[in-house]
């Protein structure tokens, strides 16, 4: 079965992810605001969990219209084949959200597509009640300006949950969020990564499965594969195909320091749980002892905010220190997050690219140095 795909993720990360399912041999790519849309079969909906690195999740588009009242929106839904992927005995809890619609009510949106799915399956199942003792088939629904989209989740948790992070600090970065950094600083199996603020280890962790070629999703389940209409082989034959192109033999070393020895602990377990602790050095050392051990590196980094951990004054003292320790030099790059408008000023030099990218709910900039 061929399906149209919808893979959300954060504003800023579209051309990343995009470009990452061009690369597994994915067609159809295409980027909307906060979403890529894809087209494949079932393989290639388990290549695309298992593999992609920045993206949210993988969702099936079952269908898209317009709607104004909640008579639309019924009969829109009803009209759409879910008896293709809903079994008599399947789960199908409705969950979204709407934004500048005529239908802003999300409760109300949420009963009515659970009504129109269950006449719709009334008819198609022959029965006339169903008891949702089955896997999960998790209806997703967004109204934007009117427009309805009803998709089913295939991932189930949150594809940034690898599995190899049960803690972290108190203010750790994303998975999905540390992936798209080492994308954009193009980490290969050759660097030398450098994170001197590694807190739970993630950005290291990252890296070093970016760089061995480390599917992000190679350890974990996903909802769909409970299924009906996914073959349990697909699944398996997807994950030996990731292992098979892992890089037993790459050179790439991180050295990751943090002061917080408790952190630093986490960021072992994690490393050793993702199968990447022979990559990592983990020390303890201060910022201000940054040392460069290569000729050439990359340094990604996701200092403090202010927002969270330290306040605004001691969060801009860090971005004076790292303007100090970070200079610039032939073979060397620095990838710095923040969401502090004054960055450039406070670490004494003009970034020579920035992207915009949402940390959570905090707007940042990433800022790039590399001539």
């Amino acid at each position: 079965m061929d399906f149209k795909c919808v893979v959300p993720c954060l504003i800023g990360l579209e051309s990343i992810i995009a470009d990452e399912l061009k690369m597994m041999g994915v067609e159809d790519v295409t980027c909307e605001n906060a979403r890529v849309l894809f087209s494949g079969d079932e393989s290639a909906v388990a290549r695309a969990n298992i593999c992609l690195r920045s993206a949210e999740r993988v969702q099936i588009l079952v269908g898209e219209f317009f709607a104004t009242s909640f008579e639309e929106l019924f009969e829109g839904t009803k009209k759409l084949e879910w008896e293709k992927f809903i079994g008599e005995t399947d789960a199908f809890p409705v969950k979204g959200y709407s934004i500048n619609s005529k239908l802003f009510s999300v409760r109300d949106c949420q009963s009515i597509i659970k009504k129109a799915v269950v006449e719709r399956l009334k008819q198609n199942h022959k029965t006339q009640w169903f008891d949702e003792s089955g896997p999960i088939h998790q209806i997703q629904f967004s109204v934007m300006k009117d427009k309805v989209s009803l998709l089913l989740d295939t991932s189930g948790a949150g594809l940034h949950k690898r599995g190899y992070r049960p803690v972290a600090n108190d203010a750790p970065i994303k998975e999905t969020i540390a992936a798209a950094f080492c994308n954009i600083a193009r980490l290969r199996d050759f660097h030398t990564l450098y994170d001197p603020m590694c807190g739970s280890g993630t950005i290291a962790i990252e890296g070093a499965m970016k760089a061995c070629n480390i599917a992000s999703g190679i350890n974990r389940g996903f909802s769909c594969e409970k299924w009906d209409i996914f073959d349990e082989k697909v699944f398996s034959d997807e994950r030996e195909r990731a292992r098979l192109l892992e890089k037993k033999d790459c050179d790439f070393v991180c050295y990751a320091s943090d002061i917080d020895e408790k952190a630093l602990e986490t960021a072992k377990v994690n490393a050793k749980a993702a199968g990447v602790e022979n990559r990592i050095v983990f020390e303890k050392r201060d910022l201000r002892d940054f040392e460069k051990r290569t000729e050439r590196g990359t340094v990604i980094v996701n200092p403090p905010y202010g927002e969270r951990l330290l306040d605004v004054e001691q969060a801009r003292d860090i971005y004076r220190i790292m303007g100090k320790k970070f200079t610039p030099e032939r073979g060397w790059s620095y990838y710095i997050i923040s969401p502090d408008e004054d960055f450039e000023k406070l670490f004494g030099k003009k970034a020579d690219k920035r992207r915009k990218i949402y940390n959570g709910m905090i707007k940042c900039q990433l800022y790039m140095y590399f001539k």
